[in-house]
């Protein structure tokens, strides 16, 4: 008989997870990648060269660069971000973290209470709304139209919370490659965000974990890079563009700020191997590697496209995508994406339903994210008419015979 471990449980404890069984065969769900585009030989020469040259610092916390990381990777995100979002930071700036969710952890724990009000993008990450749900803080989502966050939406929450006696802790905003919408806001948009954060007096943390991955032309400036006056704090990773299982992101913030997270990351520092090989990596290999993967997931993204077209017809409404990894669609209302997942995955096809990605679930019930970015081109095509298939089957649409062709 085995000790019952029920009665000594936490309330923190009362979710139970599943044992581990695999991924399933069509996997559409998660920030997963390309794995031929790992560059796992390059990878394998910079842990050798780098622990070689360095390697018995690892006997040290935080090795000769204190608790905020590895400086060499530092100092590689200041010139990154230099060169590609118009960002001028310091190494004192930056915090490197397990992942950008270590990041937005800290950040949340920094800045929110119970009780609290974040005002957000109404389609949103689902890994954020989740946070903020754990800590008893209140959010309100605000439209999206192609161009991402709606500016007199904005604008209109923030006034209204302000007649109700309410100023919201944070704007949490996914501008370039929002997730799940796909959406890239435009620089207007992102001084006008900054305009409304300043007259409303609020802080905006920008969320650019996608920001590499836009296919075609510039990324956008980053919101940080306009910001005047410190209000915006900035969180990025290398999980989408390089490993996801390296687990290694970042957070950019002023120091008067940042030196209120860095006491809350109390895991001894992220892990100084992944760090030291990416530094070594990196300076030489990041232009040439994101440039290499593009192609791959634009590839894979008009694969997903067509199976859609031609397997859902016009009962799939979706924007094309100009970046990332994934596609928001919308259904016909009779679908309910939720019972929809359940029943593809007793096919093995796993999916996001879109309630799981959205501050209005119910508004959202007939709406699925898709994520391209692991599939390979062969099992989009079959995992799509598959899916299409189950959809048929418990919802009576797509209709058969309703293909059509988007420009």
């Amino acid at each position: 008989m085995s000790f019952d471990y029920s009665a000594v449980l936490s309330s923190r404890a009362a979710a139970a997870a599943s044992p581990w069984k695999g991924y399933p065969p069509f996997h559409f769900v998660g920030g997963n990648i390309d794995e031929p585009s790992v560059p796992s030989d390059a990878l394998a020469e910079a842990v050798a060269k780098v622990l070689r040259a360095e390697g018995h610092d690892l006997a040290k916390y935080g090795m000769e660069s204190g608790p905020q990381g590895y400086l060499p990777l530092r100092q590689f995100i200041c010139d990154n971000l230099k060169r590609r979002a118009a960002m001028t930071v310091s190494p004192d700036e930056v915090l490197v973290t397990t992942g950008s969710l270590q990041a937005m952890d800290l950040v949340n724990e920094a800045l929110l209470e119970p009780g609290d009000v974040v005002v957000l993008e109404g389609a949103n990450y689902g890994g954020a709304l989740t946070r903020l749900r754990r800590l008893g803080v209140d959010f309100i989502g605000v439209d999206l139209d192609e161009g991402g966050m709606r500016m007199d939406s904005l604008r209109a929450a923030m006034e209204g919370l302000k007649e109700q006696g309410r100023k919201p802790k944070m704007i949490y905003t996914i501008p370039t490659v929002q997730n799940p919408t796909g959406t890239v806001m435009s620089r207007e948009r992102r001084l006008e965000m900054l305009q409304i954060a300043r007259d409303y007096d609020v802080p905006i943390f920008e969320d650019d974990c996608y920001a590499d991955l836009i296919w075609e032309g510039d990324r956008p400036p980053a919101i940080h890079s306009l910001d005047t006056d410190g209000r915006v704090i900035y969180c990025a990773t290398f999980s989408k563009t390089i490993a996801p299982a390296l687990r290694v992101g970042y957070v950019v913030a002023p120091w008067a700020v940042l030196k209120h997270i860095l006491p809350l990351k109390t895991d001894a520092g992220s892990g100084a191997l992944e760090q030291m090989v990416l530094a070594e990596y990196l300076p030489s290999n990041f232009d040439h590697h994101v440039n290499g993967l593009l192609p791959i997931l634009k590839a894979k993204a008009e694969a997903m496209t067509q199976a859609l077209d031609e397997h859902f017809g016009a009962a799939a409404d979706y924007d094309k995508p100009v970046g990332g990894i994934y596609i928001w669609i919308t259904l016909p209302d009779v679908v309910d994406t939720r019972k929809l997942a359940a029943a593809a995955a007793a096919e093995g096809i796993a999916i996001n339903p879109g309630p799981e990605w959205s501050v209005d679930g119910e508004a959202n019930k007939h709406r699925m994210r898709l994520c391209f970015g692991h599939p390979g081109i062969d099992n989009i095509k079959e995992g799509v008419a598959k899916l299409a298939d189950v959809c048929h089957r418990e919802f009576g649409v797509p209709l058969r015979g309703g293909n059509i062709e988007r420009g």
